[in-house]
């Protein structure tokens, strides 16, 4: 009788052992995507090549059809958000935002976003000659785009086994000209989301979380833990946050906290209820808290860094992958 315990209590811890194995070898075989930063780099570089992404011009148009046809080419159903929205000034502008959906008919969503326009002034600009003028918006609005865009690619070649909603918000940055008293009260910032948010492509949307990118492809760029997406979101920057350690960009991802930045992700939190995060550059020796070429004429390719498109890219990769 001793003996026939014995064996059963053997058999059954092997089988329990079996089994944690059997789990680690599924959690092995995760095929996480490599983000190819070269890619992305391109992507930012066609974006700025269109000239500025201001509302109302020729080269933003341009760049909204650019964006909507390469979602097309990587496999997702595409819906372009058409509006006119006004300044505080009265000034009407017309808006497009971009939405791509991957597998639309899967319940399991999560929502990636970014915005697409670019700043009409370089209020930032040390130089005052230039404050009136127009940016780039390379690392600023472009290399974010960029990111998704590549995901987006490596989406349509092996899909996640949940659904994906990639969203370029527009008019993100037409906020404050601070550089000149008389306009200031003639922008907002985050008109693109906010409008969305309120009246989503889809009666009802919802998805599980959302990630906003915003200048993510900034040189020695590091983001902390913001404010807003620590309030509403904690276990949404657990998972990025771990996954930047898994995936060894630890050192882009220092576990610290910054104060509230006014992005598109509040704008989702408050009105469309999606628990969402944004992945900010932050620079804490500067008194914006952002990069020296942030609002400047400086926000160009020179600027635009591979190595962190990559760390921002493959975190992402490596969070939506690992849901199931």
């Amino acid at each position: 009788m001793l003996n026939k315990i014995l064996i059963i209590i053997a058999i059954a811890t092997v089988g329990i052992s079996c089994s944690k194995q059997t789990a680690r070898i599924q959690e092995q075989q995760i095929h996480i995507p490599d983000f190819n930063a070269d890619s992305a780099y391109q992507y930012t570089l066609s974006q700025v090549n269109f000239g500025y992404r201001i509302p109302n011009t020729p080269s933003h148009a341009a760049c909204a059809a650019y964006l909507a046809d390469k979602l097309k080419n990587f496999g997702a159903q595409v819906t372009i958000q058409e509006t006119t929205l006004h300044l505080l000034d009265g000034t009407p502008i017309n808006i497009s935002n971009i939405i791509g959906e991957f597998q639309p008919e899967k319940k399991n969503r999560v929502l990636l976003c970014a915005h697409w326009d670019s700043r009409p002034f370089a209020d930032q600009d040390p130089n005052p000659a230039n404050k009136n003028k127009p940016i780039d918006g390379a690392n600023d609005g472009a290399g974010s785009c960029a990111a998704l865009l590549e995901i987006a690619r490596q989406i349509s070649i092996l899909p996640p086994v949940i659904g994906v909603d990639i969203i370029f918000f527009d008019a993100e940055d037409w906020g404050n000209n601070y550089s000149d008293a008389s306009s200031l009260h003639h922008g907002e910032w985050c008109m693109g989301s906010a409008y969305w948010a309120k009246n989503p492509h889809k009666s009802g949307y919802r998805a599980n979380y959302g990630i906003l990118l915003d200048m993510v492809s900034g040189a020695d760029a590091q983001f902390y833990q913001e404010y807003y997406s620590v309030e509403y979101a904690p276990h949404v920057v657990k998972k990025v946050w771990d996954a930047a350690r898994a995936t060894g960009y630890e050192n882009f991802f220092p576990d610290k906290k910054i104060s509230g930045i006014e992005d598109d992700h509040k704008q989702i939190n408050l009105y469309r209820r999606i628990p969402c995060i944004d992945i900010i550059q932050y620079d804490p020796d500067r008194a914006t808290g952002f990069a020296a070429f942030w609002h400047t004429l400086n926000d160009n390719m020179e600027h635009v860094s591979r190595e962190t498109l990559k760390a921002v890219g493959q975190t992402v990769l490596y969070v939506i992958y690992k849901e199931k």
